[in-house]
């Protein structure tokens, strides 16, 4: 089996964070602060505060319930936040809707596949490219040579992306038709054609099979890579999580429990009591 455990050094940051060694002297993708939110008066996340390298893969695990969805939901203003700041490439979200901060560099999946079923591969992914039109309304409703010239280089760039996957084949195919597993690895694909410097993935591997999640291990990395920037994932297969993820935080009834490297978490009394619960006393 392939051993993806990452050998980066993580380092303290002057936000009393760590990020990996190489992005120390690059501005942090990511600066959630004192991030909350309530709903009825119910806190669902409180004090959220994590900082994200510019090229580190993340993970956000915690036990059912404990708030990372709605975590990712801030993050990508899904939500407005009842409290707190979030910094996307050193800029701030305040008051965006989920549009502005997609144009700013974040993505995401989604728990529930989220694809269009009726439409092609290649039109799901082109539909993210949508920030990188250049052409005018004049051009597209006349058919002129700059619209014909965009349409040949998005197709182009979908089927560069699917590449990524190996799904450059399946390009005609209708969304709806693909595998499960296909369907999600679509799903990241259409993520990265918004061009993102931050990608979120929740729950990438649910529902694959151990194969399909060893190789999505290594396709993570790969866009790390490639497109050189950031990824954070909800995960529940530990397997995966302390495969490839850098700094992981823990979240539990919407607060944060621990953050570290994997050999940190794996260790920590406080994480292996939220996920196994206080063992009874003899």
């Amino acid at each position: 089996m392939t051993q993806h455990k990452p050998k980066t050094k993580m380092v303290p940051f002057p936000s009393h964070s760590i990020v990996p060694e190489r992005d120390v002297d690059k501005r942090p993708v990511l600066e959630a602060r004192h991030l909350g939110i309530e709903f009825g008066g119910l806190k669902a996340v409180e004090d959220f505060n994590l900082t994200i390298g510019k090229t580190e893969i993340a993970g956000l695990i915690g036990p059912n319930g404990a708030g990372k969805t709605t975590v990712f939901n801030l993050l990508t203003k899904v939500y407005q936040p009842t409290t707190g700041t979030v910094l996307i490439d050193g800029k701030d979200t305040a008051g965006m809707n989920t549009v502005q901060a997609n144009k700013l560099g974040i993505a995401r999946t989604f728990q529930n596949i989220r694809l269009f079923g009726n439409m092609t591969v290649e039109e799901n992914v082109r539909i993210g490219l949508h920030n990188q039109i250049k052409y005018g309304m004049f051009s597209g409703i006349f058919r002129l040579p700059a619209y014909w010239r965009q349409e040949r280089r998005q197709h182009e760039q979908a089927l560069d992306l699917l590449s990524i996957f190996d799904m450059q084949d399946m390009a005609p195919v209708k969304a709806g038709s693909l595998p499960y597993g296909a369907q999600r690895r679509l799903e990241i694909v259409r993520a990265l054609a918004t061009n993102p410097s931050l990608l979120l993935l929740d729950e990438p591997a649910a529902g694959m099979n151990p194969h399909e999640t060893e190789e999505l291990m290594e396709n993570i990395i790969k866009i790390r890579d490639k497109f050189q920037i950031a990824v954070m994932l909800i995960e529940h297969d530990m397997h995966l999580v302390m495969g490839i993820c850098e700094g992981i935080c823990v979240l539990n009834f919407g607060k944060v429990i621990a953050k570290g490297t994997p050999a940190d978490i794996q260790s920590n009394p406080v994480v292996i009591e939220a996920y196994l619960g206080r063992k009874k006393e003899a």
